[in-house]
């Protein structure tokens, strides 16, 4: 098959997402089928070699500004080019910094309404392309908030099939001013009437978004969560001095994007109270993620609140690991928590911990509750509970054996259930049913 991928960029960030979509479009090329992975907004950031098209349709700055700027789309569009550039694009969103909300709502709308929208040839020259020089079979959306020009896509390649993953969208609307997430809503409910299937990781989600939008639930698919568990199977090589486990240490590990939505303060005050019983000297806290500029002064309270603990030489940053660095990281934790206090729809972390033979400790919420029961490679804690999080890390620290038992139960379930390989089969499966 012909599969046009349209993957939303990050803007500079490491995106789970990203590098999901990055992982499956390589497994679908791994089964013979002709794959474009095509970002949208800005290029796309992975931690692996990324296989996604130089071009970035709806460029963020260029998408931007003729929101604010209608006029300009009265310019010639060769001299408005430039700014698809995805140099131009990076430099722009290098600090990744959040856009004012309002301005951020109306572009939200303009984008959903399509060809209705302020960018309406931006969206005819995506679908002039796919009609003339690609022809797909079949094409895949990462969220539906890139779907606005889907009716068009629709209408005018109907023997294309469209398959729109849901994962996270309903954060997103939730940042919205309330007026313009109620129109966004009704948008997407629209939007959703032309999407042939959606994909969800979770029942969870299917329920919450089918719910929120009004989608028909027969017309969802849940495949579970996946990650390409190769870089998992090479041979441990030694960390670097800064990250050597110590004879007895029991490390307690984070491993995801450093900001207040994942939650590692949760961490670091459950931490803090295992910290004041001399029997847990042994416990250390090990942290890693991509941190933006705009979450520097969220890291630095942290690590003063460990300072003033007391703590400091027992709470250890390693800053945004390369994938080969990451999972020999990962490996030396004994157990991994990532609280995130909102309801996460996937947790791409916790299959990425299990595939290090690490077993999790994560909020009863979003996906994790269904995720970790289906593995049993560990339990869940009451959502922003550090007291109930800190009770289980020192009883685990106490109890090798359940530690161990989580982590085989993981590494039983994961090959057969999460990995990529398994993922593009039942993407290939849905694409040609």
């Amino acid at each position: 098959m012909k599969i046009v991928f349209l993957t939303a960029g990050a803007a500079g960030m490491f995106c789970g997402s990203c590098m999901h979509d990055n992982a499956l479009a390589k497994a679908l090329i791994g089964r013979w089928h002709d794959v474009l992975l095509q970002p949208v907004y800005t290029p796309i950031r992975t931690d692996d070699v990324s296989i996604a098209g130089g071009q970035v349709w709806f460029g963020g700055i260029h998408v931007y500004l003729l929101q604010q700027f209608p006029l300009l789309r009265f310019v010639p569009r060769f001299l408005r080019s430039w700014m698809d550039r995805p140099g131009i694009i990076r430099l722009a969103t290098r600090r990744a910094v959040n856009t004012d909300p309002a301005k951020l709502g109306e572009l939200t709308l303009s984008m959903l309404r399509g060809e209705h929208g302020r960018q309406a040839e931006e969206v005819e020259r995506l679908v002039r392309w796919l009609e003339t020089e690609i022809r797909p079979d079949a094409i895949l959306l990462s969220n539906l908030l890139i779907g606005g020009a889907i009716p068009v896509i629709r209408q005018r390649l109907p023997n294309a099939k469209i398959v729109t993953m849901l994962q996270g969208d309903d954060i997103f609307l939730d940042h919205l001013p309330d007026e313009i997430r109620a129109q966004a809503i009704v948008l997407c409910s629209e939007l959703s009437k032309h999407v042939h299937r959606f994909v969800t990781y979770s029942d969870f989600y299917r329920d919450k978004m089918c719910s929120l939008l009004a989608i028909e639930e027969s017309k969802v698919d849940v495949h579970p969560l996946s990650i390409d568990l190769k870089p998992f199977l090479q041979s441990p090589r030694p960390l670097p001095e800064t990250a050597t486990k110590k004879t007895g240490e029991f490390r307690v590990g984070y491993l995801a994007r450093i900001a207040p939505e994942k939650g590692l303060h949760v961490l670091v005050e459950a931490f803090k109270l295992i910290a004041n019983d001399s029997r847990n000297d042994h416990l250390t806290l090990h942290v890693a993620g991509w941190l933006g500029e705009h979450n520097a002064a969220y890291l630095e309270d942290l690590q003063q609140r460990m300072t003033d603990a007391g703590l400091a030489g027992r709470f250890v940053y390693h800053g945004s690991p390369k994938l080969d660095e990451k999972v020999d990281l990962l490996r030396s934790f004994d157990l991994m928590s990532v609280p995130s206090p909102y309801e996460d729809p996937k947790g791409l972390f916790v299959l990425e911990a299990w595939a290090a033979n690490v077993p999790v400790l994560q909020p009863g919420h979003g996906a994790f509750p269904e995720l970790i029961n289906a593995a049993g490679g560990g339990e869940c804690f009451p959502p922003e509970n550090h007291h109930a999080l800190a009770e289980r890390i020192v009883h685990w620290s106490r109890h090798p054996e359940l530690v161990a038992g989580y982590a085989q139960n993981a590494a039983d379930r994961l090959a057969m259930n999460h990995g990529i390989d398994v993922a593009a089969q039942r993407m290939e499966n849905l694409l040609i049913s």
